[in-house]
């Protein structure tokens, strides 16, 4: 497989599937716009550092991934829990990398009055 021939996409935290979880996670009062803001930054952030195992491209696997973050109110990563794994051990390591890589996450507004917030993460690593 040549991989210039190929797009490899990766995609993280889905626009509106990640909005309704987040939403219906964070304190009603919370500000839209805040949200908005907070999501775009974490999924950016997903985009910059999830990466496709080498193992993974050259067997052409793919896979999705539900991960369960709980942070702080500074953004750290305090718990992790897989809720739907990719099939794929070697993607299944991955996700275990990138929550570290991603650690802290950015700092969610001050709105939430959650001492410790909970969300999912959707993940996937496709090669189209």
């Amino acid at each position: 497989m040549t991989i210039r021939n190929r797009t490899i996409g990766i995609i993280a935290a889905g626009g509106i599937a990640a909005a309704a979880i987040l939403t219906a996670v964070a304190a009603p009062a919370f500000a839209a716009d805040d949200l908005q803001s907070w999501q775009k930054k974490i999924v950016q952030l997903v985009a910059q550092k999830q990466v496709y195992p080498r193992a993974a491209l050259s067997r052409e696997i793919e896979g999705r991934a539900k991960v369960r973050l709980t942070i702080d109110r500074s953004g750290a990563i305090s718990s992790h829990e897989v809720l739907e794994s990719t099939g794929s051990e070697v993607l299944d390591n991955e996700i275990e990398n990138l929550v570290e890589r991603l650690n802290p996450l950015p700092t969610p507004p001050s709105n939430i009055s959650d001492e410790n917030l909970s969300f999912v993460l959707p993940l996937a690593w496709v090669i189209q």
